[in-house]
């Protein structure tokens, strides 16, 4: 770091609680996002910051850093100077299954202030319209009597639609061969053509071919029904009690951050995450807002990176650098 900026930091950490937190933000705030521009997770960074930004007095600059499976985009953050003008959109993959899969050149709990969770949308088990099944029940039963016969596509190894598949594995026993793709529109195009059977996506890459009717939803994760989906039951509902694998998105800073920053920016989020046009456009992503305190944020991170790698160890999922 350079002495003047080392100067500047050490002023400002210096400065009294009060004054600190009237002097924040006094510059635009840079706003990481760990995938290249477009797709749902560029898509909410945009539509929260813009309006999360109006509601704290200062601009939010988006920045891409798409690579390493957002390793680049992580490393980035946690070099930053912790003085609140570096944030990142965390999600599932860089503080869930990211760490619990391979060896990261970063700790997901040591080298990141928690912000605030931003909201989540379910995983959905679907199947082929093609699949005798109609419901869970007939669906575990077909697998049972057909072992070997079912396979199902991924975005790809230790992603969240494998880890959440081979949760589903785990907990009923079932034998469901694996196919990885190299993102998620290519598994979706072979499940809807019959080369795979099955899988488990996030509710927005699959929504426009359940509502047409090209596949067929039989569950969704998460611990209440999905408000564009509501006909379809819960794992929990169905007896598979605490599986509620999300895709989530927050935001983290470095380590670091006053706790008086971290308050004016949790605070800010969630009272924008509380905006009545806020929930409309995330839903356009099937995103249900979930504003969390820091510290209910960082439990939240610490719980999805122990199970996410107790999961990973009973499965032998672990992939190399």
């Amino acid at each position: 770091m350079k002495r003047r900026n080392f100067l500047g930091l050490s002023l400002a950490l210096s400065l009294p609680f009060s004054v600190r937190a009237q002097a924040y933000p006094s510059k635009p705030i840079r706003y990481i996002v760990p995938v290249a521009a477009g797709g749902g997770n560029d898509m909410i960074a945009r539509v929260v910051t813009e309006r999360w930004g109006r509601v704290l007095g200062q601009t939010f600059v988006v920045e891409n850093q798409s690579g390493g499976g957002g390793v680049i985009a992580s490393q980035a953050t946690m070099r930053a100077p912790p003085d609140g003008y570096t944030l990142m959109q965390g999600y599932v993959a860089t503080h869930g299954t990211n760490p619990a899969t391979r060896k990261v050149p970063y700790d997901p709990i040591k080298d990141f202030t928690p912000i605030g969770m931003i909201g989540a949308t379910p995983n959905v088990l679907i199947v082929n319209s093609q699949v005798p099944v109609k419901n869970m029940k007939e669906f575990i039963d077909y697998a049972r009597k057909n072992p070997g016969k079912l396979s199902y596509g991924t975005a790809g190894q230790g992603s969240l639609t494998h880890m959440t598949m081979e949760l589903f594995k785990q907990e009923t026993g079932l034998y469901i061969l694996h196919i990885p793709y190299r993102g998620i529109a290519p598994a979706i195009n072979d499940l809807l053509g019959g080369q795979t059977q099955t899988m488990f996506p996030g509710l927005a890459a699959a929504l426009q071919y359940i509502q047409t009717g090209r596949v067929r939803a039989l569950a969704v994760t998460g611990s209440k029904r999905s408000s564009v989906l509501k006909d379809v039951p819960t794992m929990e509902e169905l007896g598979f009690k605490g599986f509620d694998a999300m895709q989530w998105y927050g935001t983290v800073g470095p380590a670091g951050i006053p706790s008086d920053i971290v308050k004016r920016l949790n605070e800010t989020q969630i009272a924008t995450l509380k905006l009545p046009e806020m929930r409309e456009k995330l839903l356009i992503e099937a995103v249900e807002p979930m504003p969390m305190s820091p510290e209910q944020f960082g439990q939240f991170i610490k719980n999805e990176t122990k199970r996410w790698t107790a999961l990973a160890k009973a499965r032998n999922i672990q992939l190399e650098e």
